[in-house]
């Protein structure tokens, strides 16, 4: 069979109108490392913002690992980004670059003759946030991973403007990477609203102690401590998340209601 190349999709007309909610932030969600939960971590997040009476949707800038199912491309993380949500936009208005290959994605554009371009990126954006109240924009990889040859995901950040919601794994060397990240997202202006601490090594030794460290170390609230789940189920992470302390990260970081 043969199967349409991979190219940034053309944007998607605004979804019907929905009943007005109160303003929400956006916000920009990174780890300390790929393989952390921020997949996870932003589906429950739109979740959460949804369930607080927002349109809410999560957005893919970047996804890096597709299969061919039912005539289309999917990812797991758009799929679980889009299920999330509650504002009826087409799943291709999350992902603007969907790539087949599961590498690095400035690698993986490449096999598939595809140059990322920040513009499309921002426009991409835009346009998501001009259909809902709300986008959760989760990004690849670690906070500083390459996305083209002169740009990667730490600029996208920047360019974006938006507060930070940082995963940290709770694994053994999430404190040195978290430390990392926090100064790499503050070396760039940007805001940290927040972090969320996910367990993905449930057999960690002195897990209780290193998220004590965390607690002293990132000058931010964390807005979550996510345990040990079999699966990646958004709607049972959602159930961790507490919007009033991402909420307090926001006044703290002085960023106003809306984006």
């Amino acid at each position: 069979m043969n199967r349409p190349a991979m190219t940034a999709p053309a944007v998607n007309p605004p979804a019907e109108p929905m009943d007005p909610a109160p303003a929400a932030p956006s916000c920009f969600v990174t780890g300390t490392d790929t393989g952390v939960g921020k997949t996870l971590v932003s589906a429950a997040l739109v979740r959460r913002l949804a369930q607080a009476g927002h349109r809410a949707a999560g957005m893919k800038p970047v996804a890096a690992g597709a299969q061919w199912q039912d005539g289309a491309w999917r990812n797991e993380d758009v799929e679980a980004l889009w299920a999330a949500g509650n504002s009826g936009v087409a799943r291709a208005a999350l992902c603007p670059y969907l790539l087949p290959d599961a590498m690095a994605p400035h690698i993986a554009a490449e096999r598939a003759g595809v140059r990322i371009d920040m513009m499309t990126l921002l426009d991409a954006y835009r346009h998501l946030r001009s259909c809902v109240d709300v986008v959760v924009v989760e990004g690849v990889g670690g906070f500083c991973v390459p996305l083209a040859e002169d740009f990667g995901t730490a600029d996208l950040a920047r360019e974006l403007d938006l507060p930070v919601v940082l995963v940290v794994g709770l694994r053994l060397g999430c404190l040195n990477h978290a430390a990392l990240t926090v100064e790499a997202i503050a070396a760039r202006g940007l805001r940290l609203a927040g972090w969320v601490a996910n367990t993905i090594d449930p057999h960690m030794a002195e897990i209780d102690r290193n998220y004590r460290a965390l607690e002293r170390s990132i000058a931010a609230p964390c807005i979550g401590r996510i345990p040990w789940l079999a699966g990646s189920d958004a709607a049972q992470a959602a159930h961790w998340l507490d919007l009033c302390h991402l909420e307090q990260g926001l006044h703290q970081t002085g960023v106003k209601g809306s984006d």
